[in-house]
């Protein structure tokens, strides 16, 4: 019978429980973010514009020094687009003349 102090699974950091944050992890988020980005220029570009930006941030490991996977900074790059984009669009839809008032 075991304590309740003591318990059977062992350390839940231990070192064959982690995984590594350089893999596909990395990979996914950046192809995640560019699908986001290129979504974002039809739909919903002012959610989709920033969540392409993290998700390109994250997967260049937050920092801009060394190597950096394409596919992270062209979602990086076009989440920027899209973000201007979309409140370039925003700005001008409010704007008096265009119906909204």
């Amino acid at each position: 019978m075991a304590s309740f102090g003591q318990g059977s699974r062992g350390h839940p950091r231990s070192r064959g429980r982690t995984w590594s944050r350089t893999g596909p992890d990395r990979a996914t988020l950046a192809v995640v973010g560019v699908v986001c980005a290129v979504a974002g220029f039809f739909v919903l570009g002012i959610v989709l514009g920033p969540a392409a930006i993290v998700c390109g941030w994250l997967a260049m490991g937050r920092s801009w020094a060394g190597p950096r996977p394409v596919p992270a900074v062209v979602a990086l790059v076009l989440g920027v687009i899209d973000t201007l984009v979309a409140a370039v669009w925003l700005a001008g839809a409010a704007s008096p003349g265009y119906g909204m008032f």
